[in-house]
């Protein structure tokens, strides 16, 4: 990829942006908005860490009380309405629906902006109850599409089916749900969006905690008390969202008039997510299939490397995206190409200083993280191994799936849903043929393996098209940066591993704990003062995101 020059990477950090804007007229929207994003992004964050803190107690828990044919059950189970979900509300809503409205509200005014949501919410709730509906009865079909694999094992498949059924309900919740997030997102009202989906996860802990032994010991599947948390914490984030609703004027009855520009237009944008998301969603499909047909839990191994891959990209990568994606959309209304790109630039490179890092951190140090976290109970030190195999594997490209959210975030700011669309196909191929030929010399951490490497052709594929339609891409600084990130990471790894060599793994308790919470914490010091002695503008861009979201 060629990278065009490009002032250095400071010259672009709010405070110099703002010094070379000043007086100016419509570029200061520009740096308040860059001003504004770790802020909004820190408060994002926040609800999210609280949310992948529970979650990581979630995962623990459900490791340590569900053996893993019962959880290989689950997460199939789970996953299928989930990629609904995830395609007919978090994909389609924020990125067809959300700019819509923000460009509503900022062309026509707030009233407008109520009253298109109240429709575009009765266009939801139609979609999501035929969803649901058409879940429920094709259970079992869908379960031969994800996991036709399971049929070679006993009553794993009957399972998995029923399971699924009383959990599709789940799609009519969270898509209500992220609907309510996208009109919070517009009027920057991000606390409730961010903390509630810690809800979730309060019901998978108590859940999980105390129903199973009822359920064994009145004869049901102990699996019951999952499907009743998912439930349970889909409705919680609902209803969590309608103080925050009411306040901004948007907790109004829904309408069903879908003649409005602005939901043609948004619906216009939804075709093209949806085959993107779609083909996006075949490489799930086609990984839970795979995993299927391998040996018994290796839908668990991989899932449980992806809960934590997903735990640094939910902490920050993804609250970043949620709070650049209504700058860029705004900046876009405007017609402010310039400051759509210096936005970009300084969203990506705060957003690779915590990518890389992260996968630094889970490639060097998968196996005394794995036992540290999961190795207890019905988990015992194959398992941890087996985890630790495929986090390694998926946390190689955790700076690639931060990379796309970023670049897959400008393009929908643009309106711009083709390109998206035919690079995803491409994504697709890649992962089809890598995880073909890797799954079976290296078992579930290939179908890994492939996901890493789809990842890195889809970054490079958005990166080059996005020459056309930005001015420029600032390369040179978004380079630089990383490289910067990679040096401390670097040496942030070397520094754990060397401590590793000292305070080995015992089978006791402390044994198994110790290692991995010395090994990240000399880790995490050593990539904070590493950046921090070069100098780097993203430390001090997200450290002045943290003042002002603490003086907020």
């Amino acid at each position: 990829m060629s990278l065009e020059p490009s002032p250095s990477s400071v010259a672009v950090s709010p405070p110099v942006a703002e010094a070379r804007t000043e007086g100016s007229g419509a570029p200061a929207v520009g740096d308040h908005e860059r001003r504004q994003l770790t802020a909004r992004a820190g408060i994002v964050a926040l609800g999210t860490l609280a949310s992948r803190l529970l979650g990581l107690v979630r995962d623990q828990v459900i490791a340590a009380t569900f053996r893993l044919a019962a959880t290989d059950a689950f997460f199939v189970a789970f996953t299928i309405p989930n990629v609904f979900r995830q395609l007919l509300a978090e994909g389609a809503v924020q990125t067809a629906v959300l700019p819509v409205l923000e460009g509503v509200k900022e062309r026509e005014g707030d009233e407008a902006a109520r009253q298109t949501f109240a429709t575009l919410r009765g266009l939801s709730l139609l979609v999501l109850s035929g969803v649901t509906i058409a879940g429920i009865l094709f259970a079992e079909p869908l379960v031969e599409l994800f996991a036709g694999g399971y049929r070679s094992h006993a009553g794993q498949f009957e399972r998995t089916v029923l399971l699924t059924r009383w959990m599709f309900p789940y799609i009519f919740f969270m898509g209500t749900a992220a609907l309510g997030v996208a009109a919070l997102n517009v009027n920057r009202r991000f606390k409730a969006a961010s903390f509630a989906p810690a809800l979730l996860n309060v019901a998978f802990i108590a859940c999980s905690v105390g129903l199973p032994g009822w359920l064994l010991a009145r004869g049901s599947d102990s699996l019951y008390a999952l499907v009743l948390a998912v439930l349970l914490g889909g409705a919680l984030q609902v209803v969590a969202q309608w103080p925050s609703l009411r306040a901004i004027g948007y907790l109004t009855l829904p309408r069903f008039d879908f003649r409005q520009p602005a939901v043609r237009e948004a619906l216009r944008r939804m075709g093209p997510v949806l085959v993107g998301l779609g083909i996006y969603y075949l490489d799930v499909i086609l990984a839970r299939r795979f995993l299927s047909e391998l040996a018994v839990g290796s839908q668990s191994y991989f899932n449980w490397a992806l809960r934590l891959c997903d735990f640094p990209q939910g902490i920050f990568i993804m609250a970043l995206q949620s709070a650049t994606l209504p700058s860029l959309s705004r900046l876009v209304a405007r017609g402010e190409l310039d400051e759509v790109a210096r936005t970009f630039s300084y969203g990506m490179r705060l957003t690779l200083f915590v990518a890389i890092a992260a996968t630094v951190g889970f490639v060097a140090l998968a196996e005394p993280i794995t036992v540290m976290l999961f190795q207890h109970g019905q988990f015992g030190r194959e398992q941890a191994h087996q985890t630790a195999r495929a986090l390694m594997a998926q946390g190689a490209g955790i700076w690639l799936v931060a990379a796309v959210r970023q670049l897959v975030s400008v393009y929908y700011a643009l309106g711009e849903t083709k390109t998206p669309v035919r690079v995803a196909a491409i994504d697709l191929c890649v992962f089809l043929v890598a995880a073909w030929y890797l799954r079976g010399p290296l078992g579930h951490a290939g179908v890994g393996v492939a996901v890493t490497a789809a990842s890195f052709v889809q970054a490079g594929l958005l990166w080059h098209g996005l020459r056309k339609r930005l001015p420029t891409r600032h390369g040179r600084e978004i380079l630089g940066s990383a490289v910067r990130t990679l040096a401390a990471s670097a040496g942030g790894a070397v520094a754990a591993l060397l401590l590793l060599r000292v305070v080995p793994t015992t089978s006791t308790l402390l044994g198994r704990l110790l290692p991995g919470l010395l090994a990240c914490t000399v880790f995490g010091v050593t990539v904070l003062a590493l950046a921090w002695l070069i100098g780097s503008p993203e430390m001090r861009g997200l450290t002045r995101g943290i003042a002002r979201w603490r003086r907020s």
